[in-house]
């Protein structure tokens, strides 16, 4: 198949045709960190996502955070469907012509690492139409690359026909997660798509993550005394275990309103 844009090889195995499959069990070649989970197999859904531990067949494109119980890799979620056109594909790389791009795409995004990859896995869903909709063309790129302790994604976009779509990416629990600017909205798909058109990396139609590891969500661990039940109340006066300066004044009590502290 003919190369897209900045697409890398449109090649390998082809995934069953079934409406809201997924492609056999696959093997990785080298292992894939994925914010701190190290798998050795994926999945390629055909609704347009990734999974490690178990294929999805979800076809209904859910809003990162999802707070959910999976990784997940989404570079186009919608219901899509193989069964009559189109293919899904994937393929795997450890020497070559594909690991030199990787390492020079790699380098270029993030240049303070001195990079070389070892391993790339591309997924290409290609020409797939809509459910329902078989006259409709969708193609993109999910690529994942590692070498050393790293680990990246990208995400490549072709022409994208007009749907309800999510592209991102989401981890077990959300503690880290992306969506791709104009998911859920018109400016996803059509002629001004901004997944097509838009990038984080200044490569039109191409975006880029560093996943191996992460800042987890802004949020601390989540547990404590609970403040008692009531509509405009208050805790109780807490005695801290350590003075507090705020702006020049020494605290040692505080209580946490419910609307504010």
């Amino acid at each position: 198949m003919n190369l897209i844009g900045n697409f890398y090889p449109i090649s390998g195995t082809e995934s069953p045709r079934s409406d809201d499959g997924s492609s056999p069990l696959i093997q990785l070649q080298r292992p894939f960190v994925y914010f701190g989970n190290t798998y050795y197999t994926i999945y390629v859904n055909h609704n347009g996502h990734l999974t490690f531990s178990a294929p999805f067949g979800s076809f209904s494109p859910q809003r990162f955070p999802i707070y959910g119980f999976k990784d997940i890799i989404a570079p186009f979620w919608t219901d899509l469907d193989n069964s009559q056109t189109g293919s899904v594909l994937f393929n795997q790389y450890t020497s070559g012509s594909v690991l030199q791009q990787a390492t020079q795409d790699i380098n270029s995004y993030f240049p303070n690492l001195s990079f070389s990859a070892e391993w790339v896995f591309v997924a290409t869903w290609y020409e797939v139409a809509y459910f329902g909709a078989s006259r409709t063309k969708i193609t993109f790129q999910a690529v994942l690359i590692s070498g050393g302790q790293n680990s990246f994604l990208l995400m490549n976009y072709g022409s994208i026909a007009s749907t309800t779509r999510n592209a991102g990416y989401d981890t077990i629990n959300s503690y880290y997660h992306f969506t791709i600017p104009g998911s859920f909205s018109s400016f996803a798909t059509g002629s001004n798509s901004t997944f097509s058109l838009g990038s984080n990396v200044n490569v039109t139609g191409r975006w880029a993550f560093q996943v191996d590891s992460g800042v987890r969500d802004s949020l601390y661990p989540i547990y404590g005394t609970a403040s008692s039940r009531s509509d405009d109340g208050s805790s109780p006066l807490i005695h801290l275990q350590s003075p507090f300066v705020y702006f020049g004044k020494t605290y040692y009590t505080i209580y946490v309103l419910s609307s504010h502290v």
